[in-house]
């Protein structure tokens, strides 16, 4: 077994996840062993914008089903997470009518778009599928969660952040400053993607993902025992 294989399945194991971890890898050239997603582009919006599918963020569902590349232009369809994954300028992003419809719905505020963390090079290649599958160390490992599941994580991980919207930002904030982020989601993301009213996101740095999985063991360990008190206590209240 793979350390990614052991590492994708203690989270599961120990959190319980109904979705494989993802693994993220940022490329500065295309790699030649990683099959390409391949998709039809539909007819480009007015300002130009189409792309393999709505919105970055599809990639991760799709990504829990096996391993693809992609380039820069399969993202183009949305602004927003091109702009957080460093594949277009803010100044390009502030053209495009996606951007300008959610402001114009006074769902964010132009001001915040400076603020937004994104990823600081341009990859050539974005790589997604399961943790389970990689074969090169990945920069990010992307976790759909619940909110228990996002409980344990809080106490297994004392500084991590906790997000809203875009949801696509968590992953420039865990390969940029090495930090692990939760998203409560937002709007343009839930549609997008199909994900579940309950369901958050988490993007963990994979350099600190064996201190993670440490961690929560002790964590959901000690959840164990809590429930089995709590559990037996309020048998007295029936």
């Amino acid at each position: 077994m793979s350390v990614y294989e052991s590492l994708s399945e203690k989270l599961q194991s120990h959190l319980g996840l109904a979705h494989p971890p993802i693994a993220i890898t940022f490329y500065d050239s295309t790699p030649s062993d990683v099959p390409e997603l391949g998709a039809n582009y539909p007819e480009p919006t007015e300002d130009g914008r189409t792309g393999a599918v709505a919105a970055g963020c599809v990639f991760w569902i799709k990504a829990s089903e096996r391993t693809f590349a992609t380039k820069p232009s399969d993202h183009g369809n949305c602004s927003v997470g091109s702009l957080t994954h460093g594949l277009i300028s803010l100044e390009e992003a502030a053209e495009h009518s996606d951007v300008q419809a959610i402001c114009e719905a006074n769902w964010v505020t132009p001001e915040i778009f400076p603020h937004i963390p994104t990823v600081s090079k341009k990859p050539e290649a974005i790589v997604y599928g399961p943790l389970s599958e990689a074969t090169k160390i990945p920069h990010v490992v992307l976790l759909r969660l619940l909110a228990r599941q996002a409980m344990q994580l809080h106490a297994a991980i004392p500084d991590l952040r906790f997000e809203g919207k875009p949801q696509c930002h968590i992953i420039p904030i865990a390969h940029e400053h090495q930090e692990p982020a939760v998203s409560v989601g937002c709007m343009l993301s839930r549609v997008r993607t199909g994900m579940g009213n309950s369901e958050m996101t988490c993007a963990i740095p994979f350099d600190r993902l064996s201190e993670v999985v440490a961690q929560l063991e002790s964590v959901c360990a000690a959840d164990r025992l809590v429930a089995a008190y709590a559990s037996q206590d309020k048998v007295r209240f029936n």
